[in-house]
């Protein structure tokens, strides 16, 4: 996808009314309970699954109308606040989709988002290759007519976005282009399927093997015994062995090979668990295979309630911000477990919405993630389009307990999350193309980073860190013993962020097209660039590696990321990270911008030059900050 996916926007006061119903900036009507019924999201159009068909009709004739009006207007600013509209038009429609179909428990809500995603995605192909919409960009752009330094860059962003996608090939080429964009997104849409609805399992006997803290998170099971030889035949139909069946998905992978101490168990589960979904080979060898061609014409002190004061008590200090709960309106809601806040500003008033699904259940989207549903942009001088988030992670649910506690793992994903939502609810710029995390792939992951520190300093913990049933603070003791056992496995955390990239970069990046074996070269990358043992037996890993879909040669971003974390922290936060001074420089500094600035000159910005040198026409970070904080 290019340009068209990248930007978020809402459609223009003079579009036609009904498009202004949903698209308008005005999200009164989703603050109260009371308010008239609303649809999902806060969406009138959204009151029942098949209104995504409509969500998607009067998009695209709004996004028509509005490349009708660009053809006929001179080269100015207003060309490219008009292709922000038709973006912001089009990734509602995106954006709605892809959070509805990845939560949403009702099958009927999925499935239309499924259509409606895999029909605005045919859409996106005829912006992409639009050539009118491309010369009123690239003529805007060459006489010099854009005055504010944003718009400049939105517009060098979209002539880059659409040549990125062949925009410039010949016809035929450039169709080519499009059916490969369209199998990547459809490849990719069944590379995620496919790890939901396999995630494999192993059956347990006897029961005894788990520990009776985790066996409600199984599914029992039971088996006949072999009859002993005096016994009776009613007896022996009668004797059953319990067990319990394992799912192997992510999740609980984790929990298994941390908390069972049978090793036979853990054996097995692990050699499951990373042996489905076996589909997805299938998958890897076609996404690879597609992008070779693209690539040829185109470059129990965390209970769950304590840990939302912790994000609100964060967000206060640091930010001057507050978080507060919302009541839905009916219909905006897609779960029970859903939370709404809104973040208010004491001077500049709200700054956005935020929902909250972070609970596990069936069906839903497997791991932790933030999801835009609206950005936000400058629509006057005195208006702003407020940004609409929604943090989907997948905590425990309390199993026969009225309080849910998370492990400080799961404090520190939360946290992460928490980051890019600021990034998306703080940024303040003119065009959506650059709000909140719409940045480049090496930036974007600097603020879910920089606070994951949060998440570890006793500042920070003890401001919320308190036991579920006698109120005692967290002892800055146990802290210390958790930052050194973090600090234990640092080297072995890095060096799997190494093999991540490298997989990531051998499997997709300047090498030949021809068919390869991924299952090979997987294993001989871990042998060779790790300490770790291959798992034979039928072990493939990447195929439930959800992130080579996402990032395409791009995953070594995360140790970018780590690196630019770092030194911010280290520069800018450590000395008192929850001062409202330091929260002011990161803000004005680095979050508000988005990506309406260079990367370089907002990271140096806010913590000096030396975070970033010049490499190969290129930046790479300084190393010097995470390496201190690894002891290496």
């Amino acid at each position: 996808m290019a340009w068209a996916v990248r930007i978020r926007r809402a459609a223009a006061p003079d579009l036609p009314y009904r498009a202004r119903e949903f698209f308008s900036g005005n999200f009164a009507a989703s603050v109260s309970a009371d308010s008239d019924e609303t649809g999902l999201y806060g969406f009138q159009v959204l009151k029942t699954a098949k209104g995504f068909r409509r969500f998607v009709d009067e998009a695209i004739e709004s996004a028509d109308d509005l490349v009708s009006r660009i053809s006929q207007m001179p080269p100015s600013e207003e060309v490219i606040k008009a292709m922000d509209d038709i973006s912001n038009t089009v990734c509602s429609v995106i954006d709605s989709a892809e959070l509805c179909r990845n939560t949403h428990p009702d099958r009927e809500f999925v499935e239309e988002a499924n259509k409606a995603s895999m029909r605005i995605s045919e859409y996106l192909h005829f912006l992409n290759t639009n050539h009118t919409l491309y010369n009123a960009v690239l003529i805007a752009e060459q006489v010099g007519s854009i005055q504010s330094e944003e718009a400049r860059r939105a517009a060098h962003s979209l002539r880059v976005d659409f040549e990125k996608g062949g925009i410039h090939l010949p016809s035929d080429k450039l169709e080519r282009v499009n059916q490969l964009n369209a199998q990547i997104a459809q490849l990719s849409r069944q590379f995620n399927e496919n790890i939901i609805s396999d995630p494999g399992h192993v059956d347990v006997f006897p029961a005894s093997y788990i520990p009776k803290n985790m066996q409600h998170h199984f599914k029992p099971i039971y088996r006949q015994l072999l009859p002993a030889d005096n016994e009776s035949l009613g007896l022996r139909e009668k004797r059953k062995e319990k067990g319990f069946r394992l799912a192997t998905d992510s999740s609980n992978l984790s929990s298994i090979l941390k908390w069972v101490s049978h090793a036979e168990v853990r054996k097995q589960a692990y050699i499951r668990g990373n042996s489905v979904p076996y589909a997805n080979l299938f998958v890897i060898d076609k996404l690879i295979s597609t992008r070779h061609e693209l690539a040829k014409v185109i470059a129990s002190y965390f209970p769950t309630f304590q840990c939302l004061e912790g994000l609100k008590l964060l967000a206060k200090s640091v930010f001057g911000v507050t978080l507060s709960r919302m009541s839905f309106s009916f219909g905006e809601s897609w779960h029970p477990d859903v939370m709404k806040f809104l973040l208010h500003h004491p001077q500049e008033g709200d700054m956005g919405f935020l929902y909250l699904d972070l609970y596990s259940r069936d069906g839903k989207y497997p791991g932790c993630a933030h999801f835009a549903v609206r950005g936000g942009r400058r629509l006057s001088d005195a208006q702003y389009q407020l940004p609409i988030v929604a943090l989907v992670c997948n905590f425990p649910n309390s199993q026969g307990s009225s309080i849910s506690k998370l492990n400080h793992w799961d404090v520190e994903t939360l946290f992460h999350e928490f980051g890019h939502a600021l990034h998306s609810l703080l940024s303040r710029t003119d065009y959506q193309h650059f709000s909140g995390t719409r940045v480049v792939l090496d930036l974007a992951e600097t603020p879910s980073n920089l606070f994951e520190y949060y998440a570890w300093d006793y500042r920070v913990l003890k401001m919320f860190g308190r036991h579920y049933s006698t109120g005692e603070i967290i002892p800055e003791k146990l802290v210390n013993s958790m930052n050194h056992a973090r600090n234990m496995f640092s080297a072995m955390e890095l060096q799997r962020q190494i093999f991540y990239s490298l997989v990531d970069l051998t499997l997709f990046g300047e090498q030949s097209a021809d068919p390869m074996d991924t299952i090979s070269i997987v294993a001989d990358l871990k042998r060779k660039y790790t300490s770790w043992k291959h798992v034979e037996d039928g072990t493939h890993w990447h195929t439930r590696f959800s992130h080579l879909v996402n990032y395409g040669a791009g995953y070594y971003s995360y140790l970018y990321a780590k690196c630019f974390a770092a030194t911010i922290w280290e520069k800018v936060c450590q000395d008192d990270p929850l001062s409202l001074a330091t929260g002011t420089a990161i803000r004005t500094k680095f979050l508000q911008y988005g990506g309406a600035k260079h990367p370089s000159d907002l990271l140096r910005d806010l913590a000096g030059h030396s975070i970033v040198r010049n490499y190969n026409e290129g930046i790479v970070p300084d190393t010097s900050s995470l390496c201190k904080e690894l002891n290496f």
